[in-house]
């Protein structure tokens, strides 16, 4: 080789070197400044159920659907008991759930898909209905390496994402059939038999159901329902063909899909995806196990390695993101190994979240046993870019608990978690739809939180319940207190039965003071391991409770009606206040991390109903001493 050639190839030589030192710096700086991070320095502790996390301001968690197997035409019509993978969206003023179920356990068949809908801004929600029903698979159906063969088999149910609005305007609801031949037997290994659709119409009535994509056994010949092209609603086959050609949204159906699909950008089995849309076009993608990578063609092709978000702790359990309505960004996870609690990440750019917040903190009792069911609120979806954009301008969230009852939470945009207000809530005077805005609330169907009317017409707010495996839960927000004054005005509707349970709390969740109005009709004080104070209440009459905090001596006055009644000692050491709860119940501590992932048998007596236990609050003051 002469010297100048082997000086040219000196020369190429070096400029690749230095194009593959760019592509790593360029690389190293994607990971650390392009991608989905956490900075914040808050963790969550799985000893608690609400992870010892400070709450997001006014959210508003409600459960939409209780499972009941012994009162199924007081649930869901069918009295099934595994419900979840819940999916939202709001369109033509109304809120849409859809969700699974199936009778007793995950992939255990027969299953169904049903929908549930809100037209008075998520305050009230319909009885379930049937949109996608149980589905027959043919007979002989076998799968590659095995040896059972389907035989009056029924399909399961699996979905990844539940809706789309069409460019014309169409609302289409979407599930998948998939197929579990036997114990263990996965529906998302790609030998399903395809994914249906049908149109929700603007009067509330539903489209006939089609199948929009099959998978490679099955086609029109072998199948019930007929492929969406033989619809003559042309603008319903764009709407469909607008579904398919979407890679944003093919992703999300990656998991059911035949593995080599042509349709699929990214072939590898990365679940549940979610994802948003920066201002520069990116698209934010994020999956279970907080994995997370972007896209600068509209989800056609993806930056690799996809890798988990640093400094996110998520596991197994689905993540939401999107864009909120005050231009910020917000994520919604489980940040544990465990499917409890459920938070809240804020990001001002989309990719740097800097803070976790409480959302849900708690966890019902599972009634029911059954495969693959997990404790805790899990399974979050919100409602995705282009799918309604609800007048609230608030993030609307849907999730499963224990995968058995299916519930929502409204969180107030912007998304904070102090306030410099002391609290002066006099509900009679607030306006009508305001009452707990600064509110936190944990409303289940059989213990519900709201604002009523008491006998006198006065506007209250009002816990009930007859639900002897859950309870309702109010809590308000206040500045970080030490010595201060709390007065608040009272009423149980009876005194024999039901228990309400006051507590004065730190940022964390931490109680230090527990007032208790208890089933035998008698005010007590929490005094460490046991109850004082002797208070006889009664029925029907309004009181008006001062409790005088003095943190700085870890001590507390309590008056009625102008008279002191008790004082005692923190029952637990806290720096500060924070929190003033009202919870019709006392405390839980079951599961906890040691707790057996599986169980298969029912608690007792799960059809039961209690006496309901009413209290009405007319109103809480807070003020420094």
């Amino acid at each position: 080789m002469k010297k100048c050639e082997l000086q040219n190839v000196r020369i190429v030589m070096k400029r690749i070197a230095l194009y593959g030192w760019l592509l790593l710096f360029a690389c190293i700086s994607i990971q650390a400044e392009d991608l989905v991070h956490y900075s914040g320095r808050t963790l969550s502790n799985v000893d608690y159920h609400h992870g010892q996390l400070t709450p997001a301001i006014g959210v508003h968690n409600r459960q939409i659907m209780r499972a009941c197997r012994e009162r199924p035409l007081e649930t869901d019509g069918f009295g099934w008991t595994y419900n979840h993978a819940p999916m939202m969206a709001y369109w033509n003023k109304t809120f849409f759930v859809e969700y699974l179920s199936d009778p007793v356990g995950e992939h255990v068949p027969p299953a169904q898909t049903l929908l549930i809908r809100s037209a008075d801004q998520g305050q009230t929600w319909s009885k379930p209905a049937v949109i996608f029903p149980s589905y027959k698979v043919p007979d002989g159906t076998t799968k590659e390496g095995s040896t059972i063969a389907a035989k009056n088999l029924m399909a399961v149910m699996h979905q990844r994402v539940g809706f789309y609005v069409s460019k014309s305007g169409k609302l289409l609801v979407l599930a998948f059939y998939g197929i579990s031949l036997g114990p263990g037997d996965d529906p998302n290994d790609g030998n399903g038999i395809g994914r249906v659709v049908r149109e929700i119409k603007a009067d509330g009535s539903y489209g006939p159901i089609y199948f929009l994509h099959y998978n490679h056994a099955f086609n029109e010949t072998n199948t019930d329902y007929p492929f969406f092209k033989r619809s003559k609603d042309k603008p319903f086959v764009a709407a469909c063909n607008e579904i398919l050609t979407n890679p944003l949204y093919m992703l999300q159906m990656v998991e059911e899909s035949d593995r080599n699909d042509p349709l699929i950008p990214l072939k590898k089995q990365y679940k549940a995806f979610s994802y948003y849309h920066l201002p520069d076009g990116r698209v934010i993608g994020l999956w279970k196990n907080a994995l997370t990578s972007v896209s600068r063609d509209g989800g056609k092709t993806w930056y690799e390695p996809v890798t988990r978000a640093q400094g996110f702790v998520n596991s197994n359990a689905k993540i939401w993101g999107q864009r909120t309505s005050d231009g910020r960004y917000a994520t919604v996870y489980n940040p544990s190994e465990f499917r409890w609690p459920l938070a809240v990440s804020v990001s001002q750019d989309g990719l740097n979240y800097t803070n976790l917040l409480l959302v849900n903190g708690e966890i019902s009792p599972m009634r029911y046993g059954g495969a693959y069911k997990s404790y805790g609120p899990q399974y979050v979806r919100g409602i995705q870019e282009n799918n309604g954009t609800p007048p609230d301008g608030k993030l609307w969230v849907t999730y499963s608990m224990n995968k058995e009852d299916i519930w929502v939470a409204s969180v107030p945009v912007p998304i904070v978690s102090e306030t410099a207000l002391q609290a002066n809530d006099l509900f009679d005077q607030l306006p009508d739809g305001k009452e707990l805005e600064q509110w936190n609330t944990y409303s289940p169907l059989w213990a519900p939180v709201g604002i009523e009317r008491n006998k006198n017409y006065v506007k209250c707010l009002v816990l009930r319940d007859k639900d002897p495996f859950d309870y309702a839960k109010a809590e308000r927000v206040i500045p970080e207190s030490h010595n201060f004054k709390v007065v608040f005005s009272i009423e149980a509707a009876q005194s024999n039965h039901g228990r309400l349970d006051i507590e004065f709390q730190n940022a964390q969740g931490n109680p230090a003071i527990r007032l208790s109005l208890m089933p035998d009709g008698y005010f007590r004080a929490k005094a460490g391991a046991r109850l004082a104070c002797s208070f006889v209440y009664q029925p029907a009459v309004t009181y008006q409770v001062e409790v005088l905090v003095h943190q700085d001596r870890r001590a507390y006055d309590v008056n009625i009606d102008g008279k002191k009644v008790y004082t005692g000692l923190f029952f637990a050491p806290v720096a500060s206040f924070s929190r003033i709860v009202f919870r019709t119940g006392e405390p839980r501590l079951f599961p906890t991390p040691e707790t057996p992932a599986d169980r298969f048998s029912d608690l007792e007596q799960t059809g039961a109903v209690d006496p309901e236990a009413i209290y009405y609050i007319q109103s809480l003051k807070t003020e420094p001493l």
